[in-house]
């Protein structure tokens, strides 16, 4: 049995007449541990899809569950890690993560929520800041105690919606080092959204490309076969990695080419807040993405 899993998921926006499409007929089955890259253009239904993974959203049609349970709404086992930081600017670094641990581990004394917290405080390399507020920080280390957050939640599932996607290159890659660097130390079921298909080779075991909306829906999956751990520089020089980017980013160019153009502004979508602490493959619309 899958751990993670939509079937037959569909979510519009808009009034009867001028309803839009964003997701229809989407299937993803997700194993325990494994971690998934969904890829796709922007305003495709990638934070949405996120969204109704974590609970945020229900679909129109179709379900979602993880172990086997329908998902109803939003959890700590399901930790997610926002494009924003969604960080509390009047806490430190260590206090920002004490909050989110006391609402998930009221039963923790302070000595074991300390103990805790300092942990994933060192885990993301802040033990050095931690005493700071998020003012005090650059993009990268707020998006570091957002990660730490969420991970001190010890959540089943870690959602990722683009988190380093405001980041500079260079610290976009030293993020991505280092997601990889926890992943294999503490495997957790994780699905990423990303737009960057160097970061969904780098990161993941399979890459599900995602067409281009409204009415966007989930390709065939594309495995990625290249052997763990893996080093940056070392993949720029094998030609599986190189295949690979090649394969996905021609897919997904041919998402676009075959999208006929629209004949007007797509309809504006309504916000979501963030959550609080608690080689050219068809397309396949019905089945499920295993």
């Amino acid at each position: 049995m899958p751990f993670l899993q939509l079937q037959n998921v569909s979510l519009g926006f808009g009034p009867h007449g001028r309803r839009t499409e964003v997701l229809r007929e989407v299937n993803l089955s997700v194993k325990e541990n494994e971690f998934v890259a969904i890829i796709g253009f922007s305003g495709s239904g990638k934070s949405t899809l996120i969204n109704l993974l974590a609970g945020l959203q229900n679909p129109d049609t179709g379900e979602v569950r993880m172990d086997g349970a329908l998902v109803r709404g939003p959890s700590p086992e399901r930790g997610i890690v926002f494009q924003n930081y969604s960080l509390l600017p009047w806490l430190t670094v260590h206090g920002n993560i004490e909050l989110a641990v006391s609402r998930v581990f009221p039963k923790f004394s302070r000595a074991e929520r300390r103990a805790h917290v300092e942990r994933y405080v060192s885990m993301v390399g802040l033990s050095h800041a931690a005493d700071r507020r998020p003012g005090q920080l650059s993009g990268g280390m707020r998006q570091r105690v957002s990660l730490a957050r969420t991970l001190a939640m010890q959540p089943k599932v870690l959602l990722l919606d683009e988190p380093l996607s405001a980041l500079d290159a260079l610290t976009r890659a030293n993020l991505q080092d280092e997601l990889l660097r926890i992943w294999e130390h503490d495997r957790r079921t994780v699905v990423m959204i990303t737009n960057d298909v160097d970061e969904a080779v780098l990161l993941a075991d399979r890459i599900v490309p995602l067409t281009v909306g409204p009415g966007a829906t989930l390709a065939e999956s594309i495995p990625v076969d290249i052997p763990r751990p893996r080093n940056r520089t070392e993949l720029n020089h094998l030609p599986a990695f190189r295949k690979l980017k090649h394969d996905t980013t021609e897919l997904l160019l041919s998402f676009k080419k075959d999208r006929p153009r629209s004949s007007g502004p797509a309809p504006s979508m309504p916000a979501i807040p963030p959550a609080d602490f608690s080689s050219g493959r068809r397309i396949v619309p019905t089945r499920e993405v295993a």
